[in-house]
């Protein structure tokens, strides 16, 4: 195990509890399957990612209710409401975050998400001002498990692959970490990421 120089967060479902179903479970009123079918073929993962690659969500809602004039209300409410996406931090994960820092590790974040929505988190919860660097892919237009886009990170912060930790809760983005020399932790909740960063010797 090389030494470690830093550690890089991810944040959707990591530090934060993202899932748009928090939302769409109101607005379908309990019906479970209208709103699986709206998420698979309206509102999808893949039309979602193009904003996390940096395209403004008025050009987004805007062409999908062209697409689809019927669900115009749930479309525009992806993004009027999209904060009760995010009800909560995960606490115990934060946690971790506070102590690592204040054991004077330097920390990044490397995350998947709007430019126009990452501020509303960085103002909802203190954990963001935690970090060193934070690189938000709809800031720059690319996007994980890209290899440019640790790339970008790496020479923004000076930082080199092989003295990093990186921790993501997405095989294909910790197996592209890998692939770039990083050392990596596949993150499953917070009592195992604790135990494996203890083990590394950081806390």
């Amino acid at each position: 195990m090389t030494a470690i120089d830093a550690v890089v967060f991810d944040v959707g479902n990591v530090l934060i509890d993202w899932n748009p179903r928090y939302l769409y479970r109101k607005l379908f009123d309990g019906d479970e399957t209208g709103m699986e079918r709206f998420l698979a073929d309206v509102c999808t993962p893949i039309w979602n990612a193009a904003q996390d690659a940096g395209r403004p969500f008025t050009q987004a809602v805007e062409d999908l209710c062209d697409r689809f004039p019927e669900h115009t209300d749930l479309i525009e409410a992806y993004d009027v409401r999209w904060e009760e996406m995010v009800p909560w931090a995960h606490d115990a994960t934060c946690d971790l975050v506070h102590e690592l820092k204040a054991q004077g590790w330097p920390l990044y974040a490397l995350t998947n998400f709007s430019a126009e929505k990452f501020p509303l988190m960085q103002r909802r919860f203190d954990v963001f001002a935690q970090f060193d660097g934070i690189v938000v892919s709809g800031e720059i237009g690319l996007i994980k498990p890209d290899p440019a886009i640790f790339h970008h990170l790496f020479e923004r912060f000076a930082l080199r692959a092989e003295f990093c930790l990186f921790i993501d809760d997405s095989p294909a983005n910790v197996e592209c970490a890998r692939s770039l020399g990083m050392q990596t932790i596949h993150y499953v909740d917070p009592e195992t990421l604790r135990e494996e960063i203890t083990v590394l010797g950081l806390l």
